[in-house]
């Protein structure tokens, strides 16, 4: 028995001594920055995000300190190897279905994707109605002989005598 223990042993320790450099490897995690697939997920998601205070932006292009703090709370996610799915509904259910870059067609954003449309055709009815009106509003009567002079006289810059 010890013949075989003793070579199994050696074996044994030999393999340890082989795959130490890889346990050393395997427990120190890479950085979201440094690992490319985790950085691309990151920024896919952060994409999708609305910025809450510039709005017109999403949380990887804004410098905004909420956008920032969002970024970071969207890589704590990653890290703590939360799905894209169960990072999305953690902001919605947090800050409303407005934090989503393109939300949901349903009733509670229904202005949101309606709103645009609606205000343009507000404009439109607008504009029609004042070209109609416009076009309702009678001709000028054209100038009689006293008031073409009296223009005339006030282009031209000099006096002209009342008849009083």
């Amino acid at each position: 028995m010890r013949m075989v223990a003793r070579p199994l042993a050696c074996l044994l320790l030999a393999l340890a001594a082989a795959l130490a450099p890889l346990a050393h490897a395997a427990d120190t995690a890479v950085p979201t920055e440094q690992d490319p697939v985790t950085q691309a997920r990151a920024v896919r998601l952060e994409e999708q995000l609305r910025c809450l205070v510039c709005q017109n932006q999403t949380i990887a292009e804004s410098d905004a300190d909420l956008a920032v703090d969002l970024r970071r709370q969207v890589r704590e996610q990653i890290a703590a190897g939360r799905t894209d799915e169960e990072i999305i509904t953690f902001m919605t259910d947090r800050y409303g279905d407005f934090v989503l870059y393109r939300p949901p067609v349903k009733a509670t954003t229904l202005l949101l994707w309606t709103g645009p449309l609606l205000l343009l055709a507000i404009g439109l009815a607008m504009l029609a109605r004042l070209i109609r009106d416009r076009r309702r509003l009678p001709d000028a009567a054209p100038l009689s002989p006293e008031e073409r002079a009296r223009a005339e006289a006030l282009l031209a810059g000099t006096p002209r005598k009342d008849k009083t």
